[in-house]
C-alpha cells in the first residue's frame, strides 16, 4: 500500500489538522478520558445544569449513548446529576469541580501546540498564511457542530 501524497494546499491542509488532532487525543488520553468525555466536561462547564437530551443533541448521539457517557463520568466523580427543583424526573447535569480541574488548560495546550506546528514559519510568514486562509475561508459557511 503506498503511502498518501500531500502535493496539494488542501492536502497539506489535513496534515495539519492530522497533527492537531493527534495532540489534542494525546492532551486526553492523558487524563484517561475519551475525545466524547472531555467534550461533555468542556460543553458542562459552559452549561452547568444541562439536561440529558442537551448533551445529546450537542454531541449528536442517542440519549442510550449519552447516559453510558455520564455514568462513566459520575463514577469518577467528575460530574453530578441532580434533581431538577420544578421537575423531579429531569435530572440536571454538572460538572464537577474535579471534572473541571481535569479538563483546565486544554485550550491553553493547543494554543501551545499551534506554536510548535508553526515554528517553522516566521512572524511575517504566519500573518501572511493567517491572511490567505482568512480570505478563503470567507466564502465559506460557517463551521457547525
Amino acid at each position: 500500500m503506498q503511502a498518501p501524497h500531500f502535493d496539494t494546499p488542501l492536502q497539506l491542509m489535513r496534515w495539519i489538522g492530522w497533527a492537531q488532532r493527534k495532540g489534542a487525543e494525546e492532551w486526553v488520553r492523558e487524563r484517561e478520558l475519551s475525545h466524547e468525555q472531555s467534550f461533555v466536561l468542556g460543553y458542562l462547564q459552559q452549561n452547568p445544569g444541562a439536561i440529558q437530551r442537551d448533551i445529546a443533541e450537542m454531541t449528536r448521539t442517542s440519549a442510550a449513548s449519552v447516559s453510558s457517557l455520564l455514568q462513566g463520568l459520575e463514577k469518577r466523580g467528575l460530574i453530578e446529576r441532580r434533581a431538577d427543583a420544578g421537575n423531579a424526573r429531569t435530572k440536571l447535569v454538572y460538572a464537577t469541580p474535579t471534572g473541571i480541574d481535569l479538563i483546565a488548560g486544554f485550550e491553553d495546550a493547543m494554543l501551545a501546540l499551534d506554536d510548535r506546528l508553526l515554528a517553522p514559519l516566521s512572524p511575517d510568514e504566519r500573518a501572511t498564511l493567517r491572511d490567505l486562509l482568512l480570505k478563503v475561508t470567507a466564502e465559506l459557511p460557517e463551521p457547525s457542530r
